[in-house]
């Protein structure tokens, strides 16, 4: 019982399969009947066939029926299918078929006459494995009368009009149908300017309008209509006609008829040429009347704008003045001065005055014209004609040729003089110019003078040098500074100023070299107008005025002397610097003590050092000095005015190499400021010292270089002496240890740590886990510990010795630095204890996943698998003994 429960839901789906299968087979498909047609008309009936096995293009058989017997028509395989009546018709081509695709025809039928009515009949030949679906279709064609009629108006069927630009028209056609079957008419006027028509308008068998391509615009505002009127008419308005608007007009009408699947289909299609029309541009000429003119400043400017139309009937001109400072500006460029609408409405204005002479003559007058009023004048004139619904529409718009008008000012006439009241001896010294406007004419109270100063360098022979301007002022007064002169202007170096109505100030506090050259100014005169605004009139430039004064070359000798020709280490280094000049103002001195040391001195490898400084004020100053012990130990005084002296306490045998002066001569600038003039070196001072003391030689040691990952590597800085021995309390020693972390030592090198002489162990910071330990393990020997190590503490190790020895006096003297070997450590990575905890990991995760699988698959199979067998009871009989048989 239990398996049969479970084959039941197959079954259905079984059955369902089955019945999809039986279903799926050939379907041919013609359109719904009946399919009403027009006597006289071409009638294409379309056939298709789907879901079918073999080629994929397939063939068509039509046949035809009137009654009960069809009679075989034309066949798309078979060239004898046509029967004897049809064979006529079909060679001549008035039946055919057309194919549309491999699975389509259309049985084409031109000039249908009422003996085509009946049942026509689709079939297609089988090319499936079996057969199944249909093979054949039917539709009903019923053949009406043509009861559509349309004609244009009354008077003939084509009329020629001719309008002019902006004029409306209307169109008449007429369109009724007398066809015994429901249909409804379809009107479109088209218009043909070209080698096609083009829809103007249509009015749908659905009863909607319907603008064509180019015209919804149109339609929305109006200017293009079709209206219905008696007697079946349909009537086209067209208003402010245009040069598109020419060309032939024609009635499109078509009627159509709802089928049996509720669809609109069209039956047959007329048309009638209505009118031809033609449109004639609109003429309009734009003229001023006065050529180029000038006119005197504060007087009248006088403009008359002729226009002249072929224009007839009704129509309004409207006028509007334009003016632009260059004759090919566009009309967005210029300026609109005054309008005059089709109304007759003048724009306001208080100098400007439009006024309409007689009916093509529109005068311009502007009063009190000024020197911005030069320019090019023209006008713009446009023609309108009144529309239909009462408003204005306009045909054409023409612009006038520009009027080139000059004002003349009336120019203030005067010179300029300008003078160096004060000049200058020597650089640095003030120097005042003064521009005066001299013997001034017609300055009335609309003048106003204002000052640009200029200047131009002096060049060697030919050279024509740039005029550059130092300062200008605008009608306001206002001061523009130039580029060369600004900054020195803000800090009051330069000074422009008015001194008088006819006076105007150039003072420069502090001459330098760069100012050397010639000078001159610009007096502009400025006129009001009557806008209270202020324009340029004239400018008058003054002769220039030379500034030159005689100039030497600065010189300055810088001398250093030894003061004492002999000392040892320990004692005190001294040196005086004297310096003399020439041609230098009252000059101050500042001075840098330099050193040059051997290459070998490792702390300044660049070989010369900036150790002390005083300035021009006496301010003295560190530079490069870095021996904290003797902060105190150097000094650079002023002895005299021009001599300066230096002492070096307690020198060491670190402190031999070439000592000298660098000196810069200061002379006094402007604004209290010192100005550099020119700088000197000294001849050299030698420091050498005569010693047999020992040669310290530096290497590095290791047990074991190559080490792994988390171990301890040992490193050991050994010294050794050659030459005169010394006691270990004679000794010190600072140490530091460095790293190159690559294998060719082309990196810099990283300070790993570092133990000075007084025992101060100092490290650098580390980013990774180990850690570093320095100690002294003998008076000779330094080690260096890296507790668990890692990759990156991989490279070149090496340390750096500097030794300090006592001297029989006491004093510690610092020798020069000493370099060991680098010695490369490797670290490397303990495969089996990198990957103990990893296998481990796995191992148990494996076990566990296991243990879990078992359990899971021991469980299923207890208690959710089992099945309950239900087996055939058997009875249980003993067997009957044979003797009782």
């Amino acid at each position: 019982m239990g398996q049969r429960g479970d084959r039941a839901p197959c079954l259905p789906l079984l059955l369902l399969m089955l019945l999809l299968a039986f279903c799926r087979g050939r379907i041919v498909r013609v359109p719904k009947g009946p399919l009403i047609r027009v006597l006289g008309t071409e009638v294409a009936i379309p056939c298709s066939v789907s879901d079918y096995d073999g080629p994929s293009e397939q063939n068509f058989d039509w046949e035809f029926a009137r009654e009960t017997d069809f009679v075989r028509i034309v066949s798309t395989w078979d060239s004898t299918f046509t029967s004897e009546e049809y064979q006529k018709r079909v060679g001549h081509g008035a039946i055919k078929l057309r194919r549309s695709s491999n699975d389509a025809v259309e049985l084409v039928i031109k000039n249908i006459q009422p003996t085509d009515q009946g049942r026509y009949k689709c079939s297609t030949p089988s090319t499936d494995a079996t057969v199944q679906g249909n093979y054949d279709a039917e539709v009903q064609v019923k053949v009406i009368s043509d009861g559509l009629w349309v004609s244009g108006s009354k008077a003939r069927s084509s009329t020629s009009l001719k309008l002019s630009e902006g004029d409306s028209f209307k169109l008449r056609c007429s369109a009724i149908t007398t066809s015994p079957e429901h249909t409804h008419l379809h009107v479109t006027w088209q218009i043909k300017s070209g080698l096609s028509w083009q829809d103007i308008l249509s009015l749908t068998h659905e009863g909607k309008f319907q603008p064509g391509p180019g015209y919804e615009e149109r339609y929305r505002d109006g200017d293009i209509r079709l209206d219905t009127g008696a007697n079946d008419t349909y009537r086209l308005s067209v208003s402010q006609a245009s040069s598109v608007d020419a060309g032939a007009y024609r009635c499109l009408v078509s009627e159509w008829v709802r089928g049996a699947d509720s669809s609109w289909q069209k039956i047959q299609e007329k048309s009638v040429e209505i009118a031809s029309v033609s449109i004639q541009r609109t003429v309009l000429d734009v003229l001023i009347s006065t050529s180029n003119l000038s006119v005197t400043e504060r007087d009248s400017l006088d403009l008359t704008c002729n226009i002249t139309t072929d224009r007839s009937g009704i129509f309004q001109a409207e006028v509007t003045w334009y003016f632009s400072g260059s004759p090919d500006d566009t009309l967005s460029d210029a300026q609109v001065l005054l309008s005059m609408d089709h109304d007759s409405v003048v724009s306001d204005s208080t100098l400007i005055s439009l006024s309409h002479v007689d009916r093509n003559s529109y005068r311009l007058l502007v009063r009190d014209v000024g020197v911005e009023d030069s320019g090019y004048y023209f006008c713009q004139a446009a023609v309108w004609v009144p529309l239909h619904n009462g408003s204005w529409h306009k045909v054409v718009e023409r612009t006038s040729a520009p009027v080139s008008v000059v004002v003349t000012a009336l120019e203030p006439d005067y010179e300029v003089f300008l003078n160096a009241s004060k000049t200058p001896k020597f650089s640095d010294d003030p120097t005042e110019l003064e521009c005066r406007i001299t013997n001034a004419q017609d300055t009335e109270a609309n003048i106003r003078f204002t000052v640009s100063w200029y200047y131009k360098k002096h060049l060697p022979g030919d050279d024509v040098a740039t005029e550059e301007l130092l300062a200008t002022m605008d009608a306001d007064w206002t001061l523009l500074l130039g580029d060369r002169s600004r900054e020195r202007t803000q800090n009051g170096e330069i000074i422009f100023s008015k001194k008088a109505v006819d006076t105007f100030s150039l003072r420069i506090q502090w001459t330098s070299e760069s100012d050397r050259g010639d000078y001159f100014c610009v007096i502009s005169a400025w006129s009001r107008h009557r806008n209270n605004s202020w324009v340029k009139s004239k400018d008058v430039t003054s002769a220039p005025v030379s500034i030159l004064w005689a100039t030497q070359d600065y010189t300055l000798t810088v001398e250093a002397v030894k003061l004492k020709p002999f000392f040892v280490a320990g004692h005190t280094f001294e040196m005086t610097c004297k310096v003399s000049s020439k041609n230098i103002k009252t000059p101050r001195y500042s001075v840098l003590i330099t050193a040059e040391k051997p290459l070998t001195d490792q702390s300044n490898p660049n070989g010369t050092t900036r150790i002390i400084s005083l300035n021009q004020d006496s301010v003295v100053r560190l530079e490069d000095w870095t021996d904290q012990t003797r902060v105190d130990g150097v000094v650079l005084e002023k002895v005299q005015e021009n001599e300066f002296r230096y002492r070096m306490y307690q020198t060491q045998i670190s402190d031999a190499g070439l000592y000298r002066c660098v000196v810069t001569a200061w002379s006094p600038g402007g604004g209290g400021m010192w100005r550099e003039a020119v700088n000197g070196l000294s001849n050299p001072i030698q420091i050498d010292f005569q010693t047999s003391g020992p040669v310290f030689n530096v290497s590095v040691h290791s047990d074991n270089l190559t080490i792994y990952q988390g171990e301890l590597a040992d490193l050991l800085c050994i010294i050794t002496t050659d030459g005169m021995a010394l006691e270990p309390d004679d000794m010190s020693f600072d140490v530091s240890w460095f790293a190159v972390r690559s294998f060719a030592l082309d990196r810099e090198p990283v300070l790993l740590a570092s133990v000075d002489r007084r025992g101060i162990v100092t490290q650098s910071r580390r980013n990774g886990s180990s850690d570093l330990s320095l100690e002294r393990i003998s008076p000779l020997e330094f080690r260096l510990r890296v507790h668990g190590c890692e990759d990156h503490d991989f490279g070149n190790h090496y340390c750096v010795v500097t030794p300090w020895v006592r001297s029989a006096t006491g004093v510690w003297q610092q020798e020069p630095a000493v370099k060991a070997k680098p010695v490369f450590l490797s670290v490397k990575m303990d495969v089996l204890n990198a990957f103990k905890y990893p296998l481990l990991i796995g191992i148990g995760l494996a076990t566990v996943i296991g243990l879990l699988s078992c359990l899971i698959g021991y469980c299923s199979s207890r208690w959710c698998c089992k099945k309950e067998v239900q087996e055939t009871r058997r009875e249980r009989r003993r067997l009957m003994s044979m003797e009782m048989d």
